[in-house]
């Protein structure tokens, strides 16, 4: 599995690879359709934001391994201008352009943790993580994996 994914996001159709690669990533680590779909949703909605309020970013994902789970990292961050009220904006129904004000506050729902970091030096940087809970088997077969 390789250690980082990153999708460049300059324009709407860079969020169907981006989905997809999360998608596909959720899968490997084995969590269910439900949660892959939840987890690409997520990564649509900052990865919107991206294309929306700044024009141009990334999203980076990664595989997070835990003794008793598995977890999907998600980061999306540009070198826009910030966002000037951060509380105000995972807030619903808060559109700083128009929009229905549901991409931060939505996809902070969907994922177990969620956070928001920005300023007008440095831009934005969301950080959010699936996790899922692995069984017993996961954990026995990688102990004899490990023993060789």
């Amino acid at each position: 599995m390789e250690d980082e994914i990153r999708i460049p996001i300059a324009r709407d159709a860079d969020l169907v690879p981006a989905r997809a690669e999360g998608r596909a990533l959720a899968e490997r680590l084995g969590f269910s359709r439900t949660d892959a779909t939840l987890l690409a949703t997520a990564i649509s909605e900052v990865a919107r934001n991206i294309v929306v309020h700044v024009g141009s970013g990334e999203v980076l994902l990664h595989a997070r391994k835990e003794p008793h789970r598995y977890g999907l990292v998600v980061v999306a961050r540009d070198a826009g201008p910030g966002i000037r009220d951060v509380g105000a904006a995972l807030t619903d129904g808060f559109a700083a352009r128009g929009g229905l004000g549901l991409g931060l506050p939505g996809a902070r729902r969907l994922m177990d943790e969620f956070e928001v970091e920005s300023d007008a030096d440095h831009g934005t940087t969301v950080t959010m993580i699936k996790w899922r809970i692995r069984d017993e088997l996961e954990r026995l077969r990688e102990a004899r994996l490990r023993r060789g």
